[in-house]
Parts: C-alpha cells; sequence; structure tokens
C-alpha cells in the first residue's frame, strides 16, 4: 500500500455557514411548529363542526332513503302486479 491518506481530510466549514444552516434549521422547526398549531385549531373546528352537523346530516340522509325505498316498492308493485284492464 501507498503512504496516501485513504480518506481525504474534511474541510473546514466557516463559521457563518454553520452558523447559517442553524439558524435555518431552528427558524424551520419554528415555523413548522407554528402552523402546525395553527392547522390543528383550524381542524379541530371543523370536526367541532361537523359533529354538530351529524344529526341532521343523518336524519337528511334517513328520509331520503325512505323516500327512495318507498318509490322502489311502488315501481315493483306496478311492475309485478297486473293491472286491470
Amino acid at each position: 500500500m501507498s503512504s496516501a491518506e485513504v480518506a481525504p481530510r474534511p474541510l473546514q466549514v466557516s463559521p457563518l455557514i454553520k452558523f447559517s444552516r442553524w439558524t435555518l434549521l431552528l427558524t424551520g422547526i419554528v415555523y413548522g411548529a407554528y402552523h402546525q398549531r395553527r392547522l390543528s385549531k383550524k381542524e379541530n373546528a371543523r370536526r367541532e363542526q361537523e359533529l354538530k352537523e351529524k344529526p341532521m346530516k343523518d336524519a337528511k340522509l334517513a328520509a331520503e332513503k325512505k323516500k327512495l325505498v318507498e318509490a322502489e316498492l311502488q315501481m315493483l308493485n306496478e311492475l309485478f302486479t297486473p293491472s286491470p284492464k
């Protein structure tokens, strides 16, 4: 083997670059935490609104389903019962 180094020596990084990297990293973490909290509040408000509206929505869907079932039964009765002539 030769006397050459196996791995090159690491470069000296400027303190300004190190400071900039750490500053941007911490800024990104704070930014993410702020937006996560803001979006969580919005989502919780939306969920609460959905929970308030759920009984009305379920009642409306049940009424529509009942109408559809009645219409289908009426159609089947008309189809399978002979009409008097």
